[in-house]
């Protein structure tokens, strides 16, 4: 049994030019881009992720990183070559803007190829998949000459990047922090403070690491109006190594081949991004890019794991079959298994819609020619973020679960490979910011705090699409997507009506809520889907995905009425028990 991936190229390639019907907005940012050159692109990130990064994989997981003698992090063998080969093939600077030396193509593009990468080596993606979002919080919030002296780097990938946010009493609650930042006379910062948890803060990839640091300057106020941001590289200026090390490594259910740091800051030179005491402002355009990726993780195992699944299981040959006396047949054809891949193939494929839409969602919000359509798409980029993070992810364990089931005994050992993606898959529920903040973040900060207006604009969007499917026939899809924004509608209602009088509604139904929308937006998924299958010139891919929608559609679809079940209960005047601590 080997672990294996082929790129699903031609699904992407759907998602992309039929589903979003993108390509009709890509001029605004990259001028002569077609789709037969960003499938071209795709192709190439492809063969880099499979051939380059998939036979690293179990290295990493088995060599982990190490602390040398000098104190420096060592990363698996081959991680640093196969870095090098990506810095030299231009792939960080894909969706950068041409004016600080990238290429200028679409986030959505960019997206894809995040998703290969990480199918093929999370831990390894972990170094580059902080590098954009570093430098769209440095080209927005940094001084002209800190982007003069930084951004060209972290776009070409010469040098990686580092966000420093937890502490060992502030994790969730950043408004804990200590770290301190003591201005100088020549206008930089000393920092000093301990944050832990810090992935890439220290390896040899790269001869600099820019590290992104929340501290407090002298007379913050408490809590998170005080918090700031400063730029403080591991090598300064005059190529003298700064106050700052790695005082530890973090041995981890997975991921072995990503470094996770615990970093000492000893009065190193920083410069202040952005305004003081606004730090946190600057960084949450960090944080959202890190979201849209860490979903893409999940996305990445998925695909992963559901592709060795269902080859797997038509290799595997037991039981009898009724067409051959006395012949074992291949466990895809029993129902159970059936069930398990279906669910798993049809899932996989209706949250690749939803991560695209996010990311096409960038592309309108960076490149669009109407600033109230600009405004707009920026909000529904934020709506889509919290809903991409902790369903991907969620679904991203859950599916390297079911995937392992599969190959039964033969997955609970390494040599198969599922259990690592089993174990890599967990974290993406936790970093970048919990799954139950995600919900806090969709319910209170994106859907009450703005009174649903961006969320109906999505609806609206669902509601077209709706008539597209009826147009084209599929009258059941029309009905379950009409169906599915009735149900959001009536729950957003309800809340907003419980949460004048129960100021604790809202964190009491949040996880349900995002758990609902979710189903929501998987159900406009299947319906997108189906609709851009009928008019596929490969009729055979057709079919297969239209089959696979429908199960969704058919089969999937009822267990969104659980979560506004649950919803409903929770606005009724219903509360949480109170837990016994002594029963623990």
């Amino acid at each position: 049994m080997s672990w294996t991936y082929q790129a699903p190229v031609a699904d992407m390639r759907f998602v992309i030019e039929q589903v979003l019907e993108a390509p009709s907005d890509w001029v605004f940012r990259a001028g002569e881009l077609d789709p037969d050159t960003a499938g071209a692109v795709l192709e190439e990130a492809a063969r880099f992720a499979a051939d380059r990064l998939l036979p690293l994989n179990a290295v990493g997981d088995t060599q982990g990183c190490r602390l040398d003698q000098t104190g420096r992090v060592r990363t698996p063998e081959g991680f640093a070559a196969a870095y090098r080969q990506f810095v030299e093939a231009g792939w960080p600077a894909l969706p950068c803007e041409p004016e600080w030396g990238g290429q200028g193509l679409p986030m959505l593009i960019d997206a894809a190829v995040r998703e290969m990468l990480s199918a093929c080596n999370h831990g390894w993606t972990m170094y580059p998949d902080l590098l954009h979002g570093a430098y769209e919080t440095l080209r927005a919030h940094a001084s002209a000459e800190l982007k003069a002296r930084y951004l060209r780097k972290l776009v070409s990938g010469e040098w990686l990047a580092a966000m420093a946010l937890t502490e060992p009493q502030a994790g969730s609650d950043l408004g804990l922090l200590r770290t301190r930042g003591e201005p100088r006379a020549d206008g930089s910062l000393a920092i000093t403070g301990s944050k832990i948890f810090i992935s890439g803060g220290d390896h040899d990839l790269t001869d600099n690491i820019i590290h992104l640091v929340l501290c407090r300057l002298p007379d913050a106020p408490a809590g998170t109006r005080g918090i700031s941001l400063a730029l403080v590289p591991a090598t300064l200026p005059d190529g003298s190594r700064n106050a700052m090390h790695c005082s530890g490594l973090e041995h981890k259910m997975g991921i072995h081949g990503s470094a996770t740091c615990a970093m000492q800051y000893e009065a190193a030179t920083g410069w202040l991004v952005g305004e003081p005491n606004r730090g946190l402002a600057a960084m949450f355009l960090m944080m959202n890019s890190a979201r849209l990726h860490v979903g893409l993780q999940g996305l990445g195992h998925q695909e992963i794991s559901t592709q060795n699944a269902v080859r797997y299981a038509f290799e595997r040959r037991q039981g009898r079959s009724g067409a051959v006396a006395g012949a074992a047949a291949p466990i895809a054809s029993h129902a159970a298994m059936r069930h398990l891949l279906l669910r798993r193939q049809a899932l996989t494929e209706a949250q690749r819609v939803i991560a695209y839409r996010a990311a096409h969602a960038l592309d309108q919000a960076a490149g669009g020619t109407d600033a109230q359509a600009r405004q707009q798409a920026n909000a529904l980029a934020g709506l889509l973020t919290p809903v991409v993070k902790a369903l991907l992810t969620d679904q991203g364990f859950l599916g390297a679960s079911e995937a392992l089931q599969v190959f039964g005994g033969y997955g609970y050992v390494r040599e198969t490979g599922i259990e690592q993606s089993l174990r890599d898959s967990r974290i993406a529920m936790i970093y970048e910011g919990t799954n139950e903040i995600q919900a806090i973040d969709l319910l209170q900060r994106k859907v009450l705090a703005d009174s649903g207006q961006t969320l109906g604009s999505w609806q609206d969007e669902a509601l077209a699409e709706a008539g597209r499917c009826e147009a084209a026939g599929l009258g059941d899809f029309a009905i379950m997507v009409r169906d599915c924004m009735a149900q959001l509608s009536e729950a957003v209602r309800a809340i907003r009506e419980a949460a004048q009088a129960d100021p604790d509604c809202a964190s009491r139904v949040a996880d349900e809520f995002l758990r609902g929308v979710s189903w929501a937006m998987m159900g406009w998924a299947f319906a997108a889907s189906a609709r851009a299958a009928v008019g596929c010139a490969d009729k055979r891919f057709a079919q297969a995905k239209l089959a696979r929608m429908r199960y969704g559609l058919q089969w999937l679809m009822p267990q969104a009425a659980v979560h506004w079940t649950r919803v409903r209960a929770g606005v009724s005047g219903w509360s949480l028990p109170e837990l016994d601590g002594e029963a623990a």
